[in-house]
């Protein structure tokens, strides 16, 4: 009996998946995205503006890699809604020996709207700082929002009533850390 043999698949999570309280993908190690930037993108198919990444030359992102089991995508493709997967392995530095094949999610150009307000869920923003704060300490929790466009869309604040489905709580002292950056950037808080 011959036995093709598989790929080992990895996602590149660039976002709320670097928090790892929000998914339950294993075989997780930080890695960078060369030539690209996230940006918070409005769409037509939300409500609210969704991270996604576009080219940019001279800049990198950080993040991490997974495993995807038995490159089985329906779960992500499910929660990554929207989106396109691409693959870009030779894009990704990561140290992981298991990465075979890296595919990251992005939002394609004929979803993308220009609506007038699509505010950020705070909610969304409270997840994945925390994850950046988890992974790569202060310095990540800085560098994302340095390395993210799109923050002029504003920012709605449903943190106690959140509309983004897995949102989490946090201890009170990480929302002020939150706000202060928020307000330290000039970003401005909106009620819809």
């Amino acid at each position: 009996m011959h036995t093709k043999s598989m790929s080992t698949q990895f996602f590149f999570g660039y976002g709320s998946l670097v928090n790892t309280s929000s998914h339950d993908f294993r075989d997780i190690s930080n890695a960078r995205l060369v030539g690209w930037r996230r940006v918070w993108q409005q769409t037509n198919l939300r409500d609210f503006s969704f991270l996604s990444v576009h080219t940019s030359d001279d800049f990198s992102i950080d993040g991490v890699i997974a495993n995807v089991p038995d490159g089985d995508w329906s779960k992500l493709d499910k929660r990554e809604f929207g989106y396109d997967r691409i693959i870009g392995s030779e894009m990704v530095e990561h140290t992981s020996s298991n990465a075979d094949v890296i595919s990251f999610y992005r939002i394609p150009d004929q979803n993308l709207a220009s609506v007038e307000k699509c505010p950020i869920l705070l909610s969304y923003l409270d997840v994945v700082l925390m994850g950046f704060l988890q992974r790569f300490g202060q310095q990540g929790f800085s560098d994302f929002l340095e390395t993210t466009d799109g923050w002029d869309c504003g920012v709605f604040n449903d943190r106690y009533n959140p509309r983004y489905p897995r949102a989490q709580e946090y201890e009170k002292n990480f929302y002020s850390v939150v706000d202060n950056a928020l307000i330290a950037k000039g970003i401005e808080f909106c009620d819809s």
